[in-house]
């Protein structure tokens, strides 16, 4: 699917998705025309999703990141639906996973200290429906966080 021209492009975005094409085009080695067709063909069949900006919430005060993780009580056949669609409505959610196994969703929560957690914990967490049982992890540091692919 991808030759080295377009590997060569998609590491270099990777690295500098700001990057205009014309430096893109010229760290790839691919003349200016090639790189913005090789870019247009790589968004149109969706390997490029699109570009984001990364806000750095601890920046912004937010200083307390906790992962829970929920077992929903699954004797209802919506619970996955409506504990899905009242999470999303948390704004300090940051984060939304489904896992098959023993835990069903992982939700990732921002808060600026331990008091506010805990008011978002058992004003907003709790409440949310079919939930069976809640395990927290309090993050102590990240090791790594890329979403860079190894091209």
């Amino acid at each position: 699917m991808l030759d080295d021209s377009d590997r060569r492009l998609l590491r270099h975005l990777q690295a500098d998705p700001s990057q205009p094409v014309g430096d893109l085009a010229e760290a790839a080695r691919l003349p200016l025309a090639t790189a913005y067709k090789r870019l247009e063909k790589l968004h149109s069949s969706g390997v490029i999703k699109g570009q984001h900006a990364i806000i750095n919430w601890q920046a912004l005060g937010y200083a307390v990141e906790v992962s829970l993780r929920i077992i929903l009580d699954k004797t209802n056949p919506r619970a996955f639906d409506e504990f899905l669609d009242a999470a999303r409505d948390v704004p300090e959610v940051i984060e939304i996973q489904t896992f098959l196994g023993r835990v069903d969703a992982r939700l990732k929560i921002i808060s600026r200290d331990l008091t506010e957690y805990q008011q978002i914990y058992r004003n907003r967490i709790l409440t949310l429906p079919h939930i069976a049982d809640i395990e927290a992890l309090m993050q102590v540091a990240t090791i790594k966080n890329s979403q860079a692919l190894p091209l």
